[in-house]
């Protein structure tokens, strides 16, 4: 097959150089197929499979099993960037048995559903480590055996892509563990033997020795007690042997500083780009043309070999499952509750009002991000903000000099101050491909179900990652206006609250309705692997500021106000710190641009800490059990979709991923309007997210108006439309006895 390969690869090149020659003399079809005449079976009406040799528009490279305009049945596909895969095909997809290769040289070799590695398969990395098991949608789920490329060892349970179950881990000084692992740390009840003869048996959390356990030595002496990594937390008792030779002044802290320094978990090779995000190039259209049934099609519950593979695969749908669902095991009389959250809204397929301005909105969004554009420092120009810095380009559906052939509507695209929002996302360490991908890739977007007050519509992105949002004429003038010291502001504070702003667009429909759509793209606040328990848009008024779902229909999507709150938020002190300066800062900004009705967004994630779920022996666990009402669903965390690295998650920023606590609080019955209650005592661990939205709103003749016909009939404090300093002044008021230090 290599030498077979190595033809076909020699031919394409060859071909590709002719093919780069005929393009820059006939512009006009720069996105027709080149194909060689068919050997055998000619379609016709009943479009059957025949076998072809293509070199595509964009330059890609086929041959094989071929059903109008897409690979079907076994054929080989490379692509310009040199990834090739040859194998079973499904309507332009990988399915079957088949091998996928990078320009790295790294190999998957398996099974394919719907272009996700998915089921038994072989991955070997171009580093030399190998991992051979089961997969579901490209990552490692289920039982695998990795062998690592310094030579550590691996055989156990995964769980999307990271050790976690049941495992043993080999090092190659001879040192090994078996027991259990979560996230890719030793976690649970599990051993550890040294090479010379050491030992450890008891419980394990994020990779240490935490609670019960027993440390042993080859001459028989051991030591029982409690672990921790903080030395003020050790106490237990020194059990020597019969010899002479023992460790009477041995101090348990040497297993954390010495012992285990040679017990590091090697990290799993990086895969640059996967299979599925590959698209195949249609005959006779651009390259990068938009597929909508890469996730929708893949069928999750069919193609499933086994109980086994069944069960895995149910349990990573459940992570995308749109219906909170509850499964019940008993043990100890207890009942444990499993949440199974998807992300939020209607995925906009075919068929769909708003399908076709999808489509222009990713054509747009790929235009602007990949056009060439010289290097800029982070120094701009007063000129790159003028608001007549505008960029026109128009989208005939037969395509252009400058832009593909596409299957919507004819439009004109417009970037508002290009530089600047290139350069804020350059600022914000946003990365063009993984934007564009997230964005422009192979998915749909989802609509939220229903619009904003302002009516608004508001799409994600399938990873969760970007959140888009069509605005009003007079929003784009006052996000222009500000753009200067919003710059200004973000650049000088890492750490600021107000919401990222990524790119400012506008879609014109051409013909008689010369409609327009404008929209910002923003940062999602909530993208996050653990699932959102609790979501409140807080302000510090109180008219109006109530959910007006009944409890009965409020769950862990619904967005909760003012007068809903029932927890003040504790943060550890050098977080509580930073969190007060940094809103001062964010509130002056707003307050010079004239800014009001913001509010603070703020997401909880109550922690899993009973002792059946942490896997704690009796009298030991880290924390409280978690709150069970209404939308109170806790359980699986709920992960951002695709190729996005675990390990990104780890890193805690000021108000994203932050450990912290919440204590309940109960309103009086006697104060009507009482925004924040009593504390009662009652705390809970969790994750917290929080940041400043809806920043666009100035205090224009409108909300004047509003304010005082509205002070005509309520108390004018208790209303959002206020003046901008006084808004800001009662803003900080409310959040600083909404978040307070942890004491």
């Amino acid at each position: 097959m290599s030498k077979e390969l190595g033809c076909i690869v020699r031919a394409w090149e060859i071909t590709f150089r002719k093919s780069q020659t005929l393009v820059k003399k006939k512009t006009k079809s720069i996105f027709s197929t080149m194909s060689v005449a068919p050997t055998d079976d000619e379609p016709g009406p009943t479009a059957q499979t025949y076998h072809a040799e293509k070199i595509l528009s964009n330059g890609d490279f086929y041959a094989g099993r071929w059903l109008k305009d897409l690979p079907n049945g076994h054929g080989k596909y490379l692509w310009t960037d040199g990834c090739m895969y040859v194998g079973e095909w499904s309507k332009g997809k990988p399915m079957g048995t088949g091998k996928f290769s990078w320009p790295s040289g790294a190999t998957y070799e398996g099974d394919f559903k719907s272009g996700f590695m998915d089921g038994k398969g072989t991955f070997t990395g171009s580093s030399g480590d190998t991992y051979r098991g089961i997969w579901v949608m490209n990552l490692k789920h289920g039982q695998g055996i990795k062998s690592f490329a310094n030579g550590d060892y691996y055989d156990g349970e995964w769980r999307r892509g990271l050790q976690n179950g049941h495992g043993r881990y080999q090092w190659r000084n001879g040192n090994h563990y078996i027991g259990k692992w979560r996230n890719g740390k030793i976690n649970g009840n599990g051993t550890m033997i040294w090479s010379n003869g050491k030992r450890y048996d008891g419980y394990w959390e994020d990779g240490f020795p935490k609670g019960n356990g027993t440390f042993r030595w080859s001459d028989g002496s051991f030591y029982v007690g409690i672990w921790s990594k903080n030395p003020k937390e050790h106490s237990g008792t020194y059990y020597p042997s019969g010899s002479t030779d023992n460790n009477l002044d041995w101090d348990p802290q040497e297993v954390f500083d010495v012992d285990l320094n040679e017990c590091m978990i090697y990290p799993c090779e990086k895969v640059s780009i996967y299979p599925s995000d590959k698209v195949v190039n249609q005959s006779g259209s651009e390259g990068e043309c938009l597929q909508r049934d890469s996730i929708d099609s893949h069928s999750l519950e069919s193609d499933v070999d086994g109980a086994k593979d069944g069960s895995v695969r149910n349990e990573l749908e459940g992570s995308m499952d749109i219906q909170v669902q509850e499964s019940d095991s008993k043990g100890n009389g207890q009942q444990q509750t499993r949440v199974q959250l998807k992300g939020q809204g209607v995925t906009i397929s075919k068929g769909h009002k708003n399908y076709d301005l999808m489509l222009n909105l990713q054509l747009g969004v790929r235009h602007s991000v990949g056009r060439p554009a010289p290097a800029s420092s982070f120094d701009l120009k007063a000129s790159a903000f003028d608001p007549k810095e505008k960029i026109w380009t128009k989208f005939p559906p037969e395509g252009s000099k400058y832009t593909p052939p596409h299957q919507s509507c004819d439009f004109k695209w417009k970037d508002y101050c290009p530089v600047v929002f290139r350069t804020l996302r350059k600022l914000f360490n946003v990365d063009p491909a993984d934007y564009m991908i997230s964005i422009c890739g192979n998915d749909a977007l989802r609509e939220l179900s229903s619009p904003g007050k302002s009516g608004s519509f508001f799409y994600l992105t399938h990873d969760d990652r970007y959140m888009i949002k069509t605005m009003r004429k007079a929003e784009v003038k006052v996000l222009i206006r500000m753009l200067p010291a919003y710059y200004k502001h973000v650049q000088g504070f890492k750490n600021t609250l107000v919401t990222k702003f990524y790119g400012l667009h506008c879609v014109k429909l051409t013909g008689t309705t010369q409609k327009k759509v404008r929209f910002v793209i923003m940062g999602n606040l909530f993208c996050s692997e653990h699932a959102i328990h609790k979501r409140f848009d807080l302000k510090g008024s109180s008219l109006g500021r109530t959910t007006d779902k009944p409890e009965s229909e409020i769950d862990a999507t619904t967005t909760l106000k003012d007068l809903d709150l029932n927890y003040i938020f504790r943060l550890q002190k050098i977080w509580f710190d930073e969190f007060c300066r940094q809103v001062d800062k964010d509130c002056d900004f707003l307050e010079q641009e004239r800014i009001m009705d913001y509010s603070m967004l703020v997401g909880l994630h109550f922690r899993e800490t009973s002792q059946r779920e942490r896997g704690m022996p009796n009298g030991h666990h880290s924390g409280n059990c978690t709150p069970i009402g209404n939308g109170n669903h806790y359980g699986e965390p709920h992960s951002c979709l695709t190729r996005m690295d675990s390990s990104r998650w780890a890193s805690t920023s000021l108000g994203i991923n932050m450990e912290a606590k919440v204590e309940k609080t109960m309103r009086r019955s006697d104060w009507e309007g009482q925004l924040i209650g009593e504390p009662t005592g009652e705390r809970y661990d969790v994750v917290l997210f929080f940041g400043i939205i809806d920043i666009l709103q100035d205090y224009d003749i409108s909300k004047k108006l509003e304010h005082a016909y509205k002070s005509m009939q309520y108390d004018p404090t208790s209303i959002s439309a206020v003046d901008p300093k006084q808004y800001s002044k009662r803003f900080r008021d409310f959040v600083f006895k909404v978040f307070v230090e942890d004491t």
